[in-house]
């Protein structure tokens, strides 16, 4: 076998190959690393549409502090249903908007990696909504009922064409938080 010591000598179509199989890897490494849902049943996009005239939204939410979220140009939004079994939890993430979640079955416990240690801080059940705040909020949720939950969510100011959920790498969780919670 002939040691390749300049890699002006290697043919293209092996430094292509070569690249190709970087890349999978360094993909597929940080997939591991992200901090993925359990038991999730249901994850379906029904609907995504872009707003076809300048939309300027504001959502005021009253949570004891009063939260005014703003979305100059708002792009796209996005609906989604999720479901997930008895103990199945979404994983650490974030959205880049606003989200109006509404709780359809079970019991959808929050967690809030704002505060140390990432405590619950609230439990939402069937028949109530809530609004996430987005804009880089990060977050997990579990089912801690004994029936599948099911949520449907509206993502609001997403990019077009782009993600409404950003995992966030098992290095990124906040110190004295639960990769499960």
């Amino acid at each position: 076998m002939k040691k390749i010591t300049n890699l002006k000598s290697v043919r293209p179509i092996y430094k292509a190959a070569l690249l190709i199989a970087v890349l999978s890897v360094a993909a597929t490494a940080g997939t591991l690393l992200l901090t993925p849902g359990f038991g999730v049943t249901a994850n379906n996009v029904v609907a995504r549409a872009s707003f076809i005239d300048p939309t300027d939204i504001k959502i005021k939410v009253n949570d004891g502090k009063e939260e005014v979220l703003h979305m100059p140009n708002a792009e796209e939004t996005v609906v989604h249903q999720i479901k997930l079994a008895p103990g199945g939890y979404t994983g650490w993430h974030s959205h880049p908007g606003p989200v109006i979640v509404l709780v359809k079955s079970g019991a959808l416990t929050f967690y809030d990696a704002e505060f140390p240690g990432c405590p619950a801080t609230h439990t939402y059940t069937a028949g109530q909504s809530f609004v996430d705040a987005g804009q880089g909020h990060v977050h997990n949720a579990k089912n801690t009922s004994s029936e599948e939950l099911e949520l449907w969510a509206v993502y609001l100011d997403v990019p077009p064409g782009g993600v409404f959920r950003n995992d966030i790498p098992a290095a990124d969780v906040p110190a004295g938080c639960s990769i499960i919670p």
